[in-house]
């Protein structure tokens, strides 16, 4: 018992450290903000549908941590925020966004369909809390691609974070679908010594 939750433990920190390595791996980066990375939420969502949600969620929430902490770095404190529109920030564009993606286990148990039904679930939630934080905290309008407009802040949200969000689903679900038809993958994830 012990020995399988020290491997629960040791897996949950790979897979953290490789979904940071690869945040920093950016495909593109969005002229507005925003960037594609390689695939740095597909160890996490592996992690889930491996583990478990209980597990999944506690390498989701320090991966959250962990890219709040990068946020810092880029300059979060400096971007003239009051002190509620900072805490609310943190939580929906850090905390809460990158901790949804522990939920991709929810499905585990259905197979190849389950499993990316439940990364699909993770990632859209995560878009709904940048969403939710663009329309909240943000309420930004303006240019997006050269010359559309827009001074509908529910528009501009969706838009400035579905352009990077999808691409991030879209490739994530690929990396997943490409790993899982993988026989020594997908004999990995279907064991059962998950919690």
């Amino acid at each position: 018992m012990k020995n399988s939750k020290t491997l629960i433990l040791v897996e949950g920190a790979v897979m953290v450290a490789l979904a940071t390595v690869l945040s920093f791996i950016r495909l593109f980066k969005l002229p507005w903000g925003g960037s594609v990375t390689l695939l740095s939420m597909l160890p996490i969502t592996l992690f889930s549908i491996k583990r478990g949600i209980k597990a999944g969620m506690a390498a989701s929430v320090l991966f959250a941590l962990i890219q709040f902490f990068q946020g810092v770095m880029d300059g979060l404190f400096g971007w003239g925020l009051t002190p509620g529109m900072l805490i609310a920030c943190i939580l929906l564009d850090y905390l809460v966004a990158f901790s949804v993606l522990g939920v991709a286990g929810l499905f585990r148990k259905k197979g190849l369909p389950g499993w990316i039904c439940g990364i699909s679930l993770a990632l859209v939630l995560r878009f709904l809390c940048h969403f939710l934080s663009g329309i909240v905290i943000w309420k930004s309008v303006g240019a997006l691609w050269g010359n559309f407009t827009t001074e509908n802040f529910y528009v501009y949200s969706f838009l400035y974070n579905g352009a990077y969000m999808l691409p991030e689903l879209i490739f994530t679900l690929i990396g997943a679908i490409t790993l899982l038809s993988v026989p020594q993958t997908k004999r990995l994830l279907l064991t059962d010594d998950a919690n």
